[in-house]
């Protein structure tokens, strides 16, 4: 999946869950991304995600995750702590270092080469 901001792309592989799957339905978009804390950018897909049997967010800089009690997908670029309502998509393989500069409007869509 692609992040396309400006002249910038971040790239994610997404993980087969169901939720990964939700998402990628709803593509391509295109959204305002938002500032949220200290470690994050985040945006509200049109529709809902699916966690049944998807797992929790465990990692850092880089994993793209889903909070499912404000229906908001996040993109992380620093460190966060667990938690049960955050829901695993993917990780990014591509632009991770661009993550934290991602401001206004963005346009999310399955990346060229395939991979999702």
């Amino acid at each position: 999946m692609s992040v396309q901001f400006g002249e910038n792309t971040v790239v994610y592989e997404l993980n087969d869950s169901p939720a990964a799957a939700s998402l990628c339905e709803q593509l391509p978009i295109t959204v305002e991304v938002e500032d949220f804390s200290t470690n994050e950018k985040i945006f509200y897909p049109g529709q809902g995600l699916d966690t049944t049997d998807t797992p929790t967010a465990e990692g850092g800089a880089g994993t793209l995750a889903y909070y499912s009690p404000w229906g908001d997908v996040v993109m992380f670029y620093n460190d966060y702590d667990a938690n049960p309502s955050l829901f695993e998509l993917g990780q990014a393989v591509s632009g991770t270092e661009l993550i934290g500069e991602m401001k206004g409007t963005i346009v999310i869509d399955l990346a060229d080469t395939g991979d999702e």
